[in-house]
């Protein structure tokens, strides 16, 4: 369970296309995450885009620092916080990480703000879908 395969990665650029115009976002600095339910030709329930912006990291060993932090992440924390949450309310999403900071974190940081904005993507889930 803690590995990031090629099957939960967004590759699809109808997918990224549909995730960026259609989907929901909110800020969690340094964070801004963009979700959308969305059926996937997968098993997996969650495809994840992450994106670190060149406007504000102008090295490529910068950005690749980031998304690498992100990633790992990503990859410890999913099982515990976000499949067996899309698991119980059978659904299945896309989701959009894009680190929005200035300077370059610290991964405790990084991690504590990460897990702050996934249980605020499960609030959000949750009230957006509650009638």
């Amino acid at each position: 369970m803690y590995s990031f395969s090629k099957e939960e990665r967004l590759c699809s650029v109808k997918l990224i296309d549909k995730l960026f115009h259609n989907g929901s976002s909110f800020l969690l600095y340094p964070f801004r995450i963009v979700w959308l339910t969305e059926t996937l030709a997968t098993e997996m329930p969650l495809q994840v885009l992450i994106s670190v912006p060149k406007k504000k990291f102008k090295r490529a060993v910068d950005r690749n620092l980031l998304k690498r932090r992100i990633r790992e992440i990503y990859r410890l924390q999913k099982s515990e916080l976000l499949y067996p949450f899309l698991t119980e309310h059978s659904v299945t999403m896309i989701l959009g990480i894009n680190y929005i900071g200035n300077e370059i974190g610290e991964y405790s940081f990084m991690e504590k703000k990460f897990i702050a904005a996934i249980l605020k993507l499960k609030k959000v889930y949750l009230e957006s879908h509650v009638e």
